[in-house]
């Protein structure tokens, strides 16, 4: 295979189908007027997003991979003070396994909107779910939404300030929710004949190395296949790190921008910050892997 030297890809974008601002059709059109490569919409739970991008129609210059990105509980022996998420990459939109576990993770974000809103409201902050609703459409409602209202409506600053004071893990209005086993999550992206992979490990907020090594080994055992190396908020030194322990465990490196459009309009769709790019050879491999299992 010929690499595409100096063409950039992006495999971690945002649609409205989750906590995005663009519309997969949008974000298609924007991809192709930024000449990116390759791209996967990764929303949070759903693959909504990939569905209505493959309804569209995908531009013939852009390789399109499907997209989610699972929120999951750890393995039992590690624990994770960050963002335990699982990517999922080129699955069946149309897996019954997938599609049943995605119908519970949705259900779980449903009851929790409406406790949220609860706390908030015992805080002085007043927001209804209509509200809410109207702001983000058809979108799948979470707590980036409330924190856009609380925004709106002049209750903080910004998103941030939302998480910081109000919505993050550990805040006065946080409300856990179900998630999926991590092992059940990675399984059932290979039963749909997708590539699980490890998202931004950064956020995972685990600073020795000995027992990030050590949930590294516990999770390929389980099938992933892969790790996000290239992220916007992993520095040199992190991505090269990352860079070893793929190696070590013989996995998939990928890479993005986390893209949300305007929810963080510091990150640009394939740039990231500005000098950010992930190298088109890493879809090259991803869908070399691909072929090899089938």
């Amino acid at each position: 295979m010929g690499y595409k030297t100096h063409v950039r890809i992006d495999l971690h974008i945002h649609s409205t189908a989750s906590d995005g601002t663009l519309s997969p059709p949008e974000l298609l059109d924007l991809a192709q007027s930024l000449n990116l490569g390759a791209i996967a919409i990764t929303d949070h739970d759903t693959i909504d997003g990939s569905k209505e991008a493959l309804a569209y129609g995908i531009p013939p210059s852009i390789k399109f991979l499907t997209g989610i990105e699972i929120s999951a509980n750890p393995p039992p022996s590690f624990s994770c003070p960050g963002s335990f998420h699982i990517l999922g990459y080129a699955f069946d939109v149309d897996a019954p396994d997938l599609n049943r576990s995605l119908s519970l993770l949705k259900a779980s974000r449903k009851n929790r909107n409406p406790k949220i809103l609860e706390l908030l409201a015992k805080m002085g902050i007043e927001l209804t779910l209509n509200e809410v609703r109207n702001l983000t459409g058809d979108s799948q409602l979470g707590r980036p939404h409330i924190a856009q209202l609380m925004v709106k409506k002049g209750f903080v600053r910004s998103i941030n300030e939302a998480f910081d004071k109000y919505l993050g893990k550990g805040e006065p209005a946080y409300v856990d929710r179900f998630r999926l086993d991590c092992e059940k999550t990675i399984q059932t992206i290979l039963n749909a004949g997708g590539i699980p992979v490890l998202a931004h490990p950064f956020f995972l907020n685990m600073n020795n190395e000995k027992i990030f090594d050590g949930l590294m080994a516990v999770l390929t055992e389980m099938g992933l296949k892969g790790i996000e190396v290239y992220y916007p908020e992993h520095t040199a030194d992190l991505t090269n790190y990352y860079t070893r322990i793929a190696n070590r465990y013989n996995l998939l490196i990928t890479g993005g921008t986390d893209f949300h459009g305007a929810v963080k309009p510091e990150i640009k769709m394939g740039f990231g910050k500005g000098n950010f790019s992930v190298p088109y050879e890493l879809y090259e491999k991803l869908i070399s892997t691909l072929n090899e299992r089938k």
